[in-house]
């Protein structure tokens, strides 16, 4: 069954932000700054990418999504970074609407539409377990029954980390957190045109049976300082640098190595 991966890299998208912006030029010169994308940059080499190289079934594919102005010197390095990530490709568009632009392009990739599908959000600042894709395909032969009834099904993992990543390393702690963007996928029915982007992720569950697993360490949620979600008034999260253990738990459930980050971090 192909699974589909969908992450937007900067996309300057007509909507779907929180962070306001009175035009689209605006946006675009907010979402390319500088120090913003340096920071994008770091999180996507130490957090979001390792996890993926690793995976126990590299069976998937992941579409990075970018604007049609992306920069081409930050384009090169992003080429750079996914070289030895065959399963991935960088989609480019012009700003849409980020609802209908994300459904195009999920569509647009599925080899057999009259066969269902997995998909799944992807973050670039967050990192989900070296075996998501294995689990994910696992849960979907739990749910196929229930496509004889629904067009969709949703699978979510809700135990994981909150963490901040900078020159020091790694400080985090475990929440529980259900229908988070990261370790939350779908199973599609064939001939459906709808998709993981149809829906808010935390409003899954209003709209199709959803089954829910509290295995540990699933995923880790980045907190820095550009998430979209995060620029409001929200209720910080208290991290802690990570134990020794905690470390070595970060390597060997998210490839995420303390070491690796320092230096990414360290090289401002």
């Amino acid at each position: 069954m192909q699974a589909i991966g969908l992450c937007r890299f900067s996309y300057p998208a007509l909507g779907g932000f929180q962070v306001k912006h009175e035009t689209i030029e605006e946006r675009i010169a907010y979402l390319y700054e500088d120090k913003r994308l340096e920071e994008r940059f770091q999180l996507l080499e130490a957090v979001a990418l390792p996890c993926l190289r690793a995976q126990t079934d590299p069976n998937f594919s992941l579409i990075i999504v970018v604007g049609d102005q992306f920069p081409a010197h930050h384009m090169a390095r992003l080429e750079a970074l996914i070289e030895d990530l065959p399963q991935a490709i960088i989609h480019q568009e012009p700003p849409r609407n980020q609802r209908q632009v994300m459904k195009d392009i999920l569509n647009e990739a599925r080899i057999d539409p009259e066969e269902p599908c997995l998909q799944f959000r992807y973050d670039d600042d967050d990192a989900v377990s070296v075996d998501f894709i294995e689990k994910l395909r696992r849960m979907a032969a739990v749910g196929m029954p229930l496509l004889k009834e629904s067009r969709t099904v949703a699978f979510d993992w809700n135990r994981g980390y909150v963490a901040e990543f900078g020159a020091d390393g790694i400080s985090g702690v475990a929440i529980h957190r259900q229908f988070y963007v990261a370790s939350l996928g779908m199973l599609i029915r064939g001939n459906c045109a709808a998709t993981i982007m149809n829906f808010a992720h935390e409003k899954i569950p209003q709209f199709m049976p959803a089954i829910t697993s509290p295995e540990p360490d699933m995923f880790v949620r980045s907190h820095n300082g550009f998430n979209d979600s995060r620029q409001k008034n929200v209720k910080a999260v208290p991290v802690t640098p990570l134990t020794p253990e905690q470390e070595q738990l970060f390597r060997d459930r998210f490839a995420i190595d303390v070491d690796h980050v320092r230096q990414v971090f360290s090289a401002r």
